[in-house]
């Protein structure tokens, strides 16, 4: 998709609007979007990426508790590096420094996966026509969790089935890779 404001180069930034049922959308590149700063002035309201995020961090429910039993018994966490505390995070909506994920990790856990539709890890993406081998290995890698649950319950015909299944994906990658010599 090309940069609507610019149309030359592929749009990096997407942002969709629903207002009353109206569907209204943004595609812009990298430069354009800078350039924007991050603002779209749409029906004389804005939208900032930064008040997006710092609005979910406050309609986050798991947060609020834990921020109100985190201000009375704990106290406040700051990061080493920039000094920035997480009740200023909150409020700007992005981070001091690099050193800031690793400080606040334990109070963008619950944020992350409420974002990210109750998933808390990153399995990624990859490419259909150039993942063919990376498909494989990760499909081998949950099968073979697949099959340790089964070893687990004690299901061995269960488990033998899935290691087959392993064996065989195994040999497809090594001919794969013998293939592409």
């Amino acid at each position: 998709m090309i940069c609507q404001e610019c149309k030359e180069k592929p749009a990096a930034l997407h942002f969709t609007k629903i207002v009353n049922g109206e569907k209204t959308e943004v595609h812009l590149c990298e430069k354009c979007a800078h350039e924007k700063g991050e603002m779209f002035m749409t029906d004389g309201s804005s939208f900032s990426i930064n008040n997006l995020l710092a609005g979910l961090l406050n309609m986050e429910p798991v947060f609020q508790k834990n921020e109100q039993q985190s201000l009375s018994q704990s106290p406040i966490i700051q990061c080493d590096h920039c000094k920035l505390t997480f009740q200023q995070f909150v409020k700007m909506g992005r981070f001091g420094c690099a050193n800031c994920y690793q400080t606040f990790k334990s109070q963008l856990a619950p944020v992350l996966k409420r974002l990210h539709s109750g998933n808390d890890t990153h399995h990624g993406k990859v490419p259909k026509r150039i993942g063919g081998s990376i498909h494989i290995k990760k499909q081998i890698q949950q099968l073979k969790l697949q099959m340790q649950a089964f070893i687990n319950r004690e299901e061995f015909e269960h488990a033998a089935e899935v290691r087959d299944k392993i064996r065989s994906l195994e040999k497809s990658l090594q001919q794969e890779g013998e293939d592409t010599r």
